[in-house]
């Protein structure tokens, strides 16, 4: 029997981020479950398929980054299951599918990377696990070193600049145009505090969508599907 695939995202109190969690992982059939705040609950739905006969399952984070949640809350939840046997995929992470998908969505706000005038930042939800803040600032240095355009970093919470922070560093490195990209998979609550902090310090900002849903994305959690059966095998 096939393992199933479990997808398993954050979750949220905003009901738009568990709506966009489904609307990215339906055209790929997988299950949907969440860490928290929403459901269903990832041990709800393994503790299901250990009851439809199931002896194994595959999970994939829709996870960012290697943070606590990845490192800590999700092993924790899978041995809650004991009955199935659970292998647990690599994050989403700072992958180039998500990267591409992030600059398209900064396109299609109508902003131009090679206007000298544009400042860009890069918004993240922030963790206290430095390693993965750090991702998002390496990210943003190529961007810069790629494309030449300014970009900084920005958090929303747990780690530092916040949005007005960058925003000035950015003004003060000549920006006089401001856009926000995205690192955030849905819209939610941290998503919606970066917009009203980015308004706040320039009205005119140009504010990206979030990164799901898109069938890129689909297929990258696909991938990340089979290399853990392969893994496991």
């Amino acid at each position: 029997m096939t393992a199933p695939l479990v997808v398993v995202a954050h979750g949220s109190r905003d009901p738009r981020s568990a709506t966009t969690v489904r609307a990215l992982v339906e055209p790929i059939g997988a299950r949907v479950s969440f860490l928290d705040l929403s459901e269903p609950l990832l041990t709800d739905v393994l503790r299901s398929l250990s009851a439809e006969g199931h002896r194994s399952a595959v999970v994939v984070p829709l996870l960012l980054g290697r943070a606590y949640h990845a490192r800590v809350d999700l092993p924790a939840l899978v041995r809650e299951v004991p009955r199935l046997r659970v292998s647990i995929a690599d994050v989403l992470g700072v992958d180039p599918v998500l990267e591409a998908v992030a600059l398209d969505r900064l396109a299609a706000t109508g902003v131009s990377v090679d206007d000298p005038s544009l400042g860009v930042v890069l918004a993240a939800v922030g963790s206290s696990h430095a390693p993965a803040n750090e991702a998002v600032v390496r990210l943003a240095r190529r961007w810069n070193a790629r494309y030449g355009m300014r970009v900084a970093p920005a958090f929303a919470s747990a780690a530092k600049p916040d949005v007005p922070a960058a925003m000035a560093r950015l003004r003060a490195q000549g920006a006089r145009r401001f856009a926000v990209a995205s690192w955030f998979l849905a819209p939610g609550l941290l998503p919606d505090r970066i917009a009203r902090l980015a308004r706040e310090f320039s009205p005119s900002v140009a504010l990206a969508d979030s990164l799901a849903p898109d069938p890129r994305i689909g297929e990258l959690v696909l991938a990340r599907y089979s290399a853990a059966v392969e893994q496991a095998a």
